[in-house]
């Protein structure tokens, strides 16, 4: 397994062009202003690989997370009790589950998503995603969205 995920705040003017011109891309294709990939990073002036090398790894930074829906995805081995336990963290943090949808294992790994609501009783959701990354079992944890 590799060195679990660190999340940082930064003022948007310390953030390197290409990340800012990414989340660009990325706000066009879920309005829908665009329809591919392609003309998204046409539109904000950098290429392909750039956007799909950084794409899982920014997000616009909300300073009302309450009631904001995280879907995460995972890769985690089938093991019984992992996935109440991954649950359990979620639950020390006080966020509420909204939906959980596993795959059957293929080669003893199955592909979790989990929609997660932030309330305002929710503790540090970087911290909370950091803890699920590094329980045994886990492989990854990914944020696909954030509503």
């Amino acid at each position: 397994m590799g060195e679990a995920a660190k999340y940082f705040v930064v003022r948007r003017k310390a953030v390197p062009e290409v990340l800012l011109k990414v989340v660009e891309a990325k706000r066009l294709l879920e309005s829908e202003r665009v329809v591919t990939v392609q003309e998204a990073v046409d539109a904000v002036g950098i290429s392909r690989s750039s956007f799909y090398k950084y794409k899982d790894d920014i997000f616009q930074f909300h300073d009302n997370s309450q009631g904001t829906i995280l879907t995460l995805t995972f890769q985690m081995e089938d093991e019984p009790g992992l996935l109440s336990d991954v649950l359990k963290i979620i639950a020390e943090y006080q966020a509420n589950i909204l939906t959980i949808h596993q795959s059957i294992p293929i080669n003893g790994i199955a592909s979790l998503s989990l929609s997660v609501q932030v309330l305002k009783t929710t503790g540090d959701v970087s911290r909370m995603i950091e803890r699920m990354e590094i329980q045994k079992g886990v492989h990854h944890v990914k944020i696909l969205a954030r509503e």
